[in-house]
């Protein structure tokens, strides 16, 4: 991407961040419902990627089911974005009223332990409305690491807006952060990683919906060398405003194994979470990029 493209998307975001949350809620909500159609109908190489992982996700649906749910999806993703573009701008009383988070109580009592607590997502509804629900109905903030984009201007305006809600953000890239996110977690604290694509090429092989895929290890190493609890949570849209979640029971650490041989397990404990939340609410599973090692394969 050279220097010229650069400007233009970080000036695009920019004008997002800038135009949207200055609309009424119900104005963002047509717009991006417009913005969402509008690509679904081009049928580009996002949307075809999308309705090829739903349909490893929904075994047996057709074309047309495919179609239905990947337009559903693109709205879904959609109404991720107009929200976060509007998030800072929100009212905090609404990150609780807005969110309602089943088995809150397992996250609380894993707080309230003093272990520190890691919370694995997937690109479910929107986890960036999830982690304000957490710092500003729980009452505490937490740390997350983020992909580092291109160009780095556009990085440092998400890592902004995330910090503006109360999160410490930390870059994927190096290897400073685990350690970090290791001395947070000694101290008790609260660590949310989004954890379903693997961005080092060195993740856990895991069986996901019948079919070999790679998701980080990071959770569950971070688990082992902590003593934190690691408890998977899934989140799922419902009308607007409204989002939901559950958080589900912790992953224990096996009693037996090498190191390697729990963090297989443990991650693929995790992907099984998952896989029912995503089962549950396709339609709001925001993958639009490669995830199973034999269309990795394919590309390569």
């Amino acid at each position: 991407m050279g220097k010229a493209q650069d400007r233009l998307v970080d000036g695009l975001y920019g004008l997002g961040w800038a135009a949207v949350k200055k609309l009424p809620e119900p104005a963002a909500v047509a717009l991006g419902r417009r913005i969402a159609d509008s690509v679904w109908k081009r049928r580009g190489k996002s949307v075809l990627r999308l309705e090829s992982n739903l349909a490893r996700v929904v075994p047996g649906a057709g074309p047309e089911r495919l179609r239905e749910l990947s337009r559903a999806g693109m709205r879904s993703y959609m109404r991720y974005w107009m929200e976060s573009f509007r998030l800072p701008a929100m009212e905090a009383r609404r990150f609780s009223t807005d969110v309602e988070m089943a088995g809150e109580d397992i996250l609380r009592e894993a707080i309230a332990s003093g272990r520190g607590v890691i919370v694995a997502l997937p690109h479910l509804a929107n986890w960036d409305l999830a982690g304000a629900w957490a710092t500003s109905h729980l009452g505490i903030p937490f740390t997350t690491v983020a992909e580092r984009l291109k160009p780095e201007s556009l990085y440092d305006r998400f890592v902004a807006y995330r910090e503006s809600l109360g999160m410490e953000v930390l870059p994927h890239s190096g290897g400073a952060a685990f350690g970090t996110l290791a001395r947070r977690l000694r101290s008790g604290g609260l660590v949310c990683l989004v954890a379903d694509r693997d961005l080092s090429a060195s993740g856990v092989e895991v069986d996901f919906f019948g079919a070999a895929a790679r998701m980080p290890a990071g959770p569950a190493l971070l688990a082992q060398q902590t003593g934190a609890a690691l408890l998977p949570a899934t989140l799922y849209y419902g009308e607007t405003p409204r989002m939901y979640g559950r958080i589900h029971p912790e992953v224990s650490v096996p009693e037996t194994g090498t190191r390697t041989e729990k963090t297989a397990v443990m991650t693929q404990a995790v992907a099984d979470a998952f896989a029912a939340g995503i089962a549950a609410h396709p339609e709001d599973w925001h993958m639009l990029q490669r995830l199973w090692l034999d269309d990795l394969e394919e590309r390569a």
